[in-house]
């Protein structure tokens, strides 16, 4: 089981991916099976499908920043807290969205399975510029 201090790198890792923009790195962070659910919707399996979710993110979002807020850690159980900041796309307006990711971390430090959650209507009212 990865120690605290491995799992703090792996958080700080994590967040870069995000700001890099390239939905391979942030697919590298999850093992080759491992997966994803956003908000208790459809889940994504596999490095290509996160991939293709973390696409979709940056296909909405231009200037996304991925900020790590804080970090809580029991054993290979972690919640990743975030803060995500850019422009819709579509409209123009500023998003400044807060939300988790609860995961189950593999033996090597890799995301196993994570519980993603925001406020979805928060967000579409911000999208929206309400």
């Amino acid at each position: 089981m990865p120690g605290h201090e491995d799992i703090r790198k792996f958080a700080v890792s994590y967040e870069d991916a995000w700001n890099s923009g390239d939905p391979e790195r942030v697919a590298a962070c999850y093992a080759p099976e491992g997966s994803i659910v956003i908000n208790r919707g459809t889940p994504w399996q596999g490095r290509a499908k996160i991939a293709e979710m973390a696409a979709g993110f940056y296909a909405d979002v231009n200037r996304m920043r991925v900020i790590l807020d804080d970090l809580r850690i029991a054993g290979d159980h972690v919640a990743f807290i975030w803060t995500f900041t850019g422009d819709h796309s579509g409209t123009g307006n500023a998003l400044n969205v807060r939300g988790w990711e609860e995961w189950d971390l593999s033996g090597d430090c890799l995301i196993q399975s994570s519980l993603g959650w925001f406020d979805a209507e928060d967000y579409a009212a911000q999208v929206a510029g309400r």
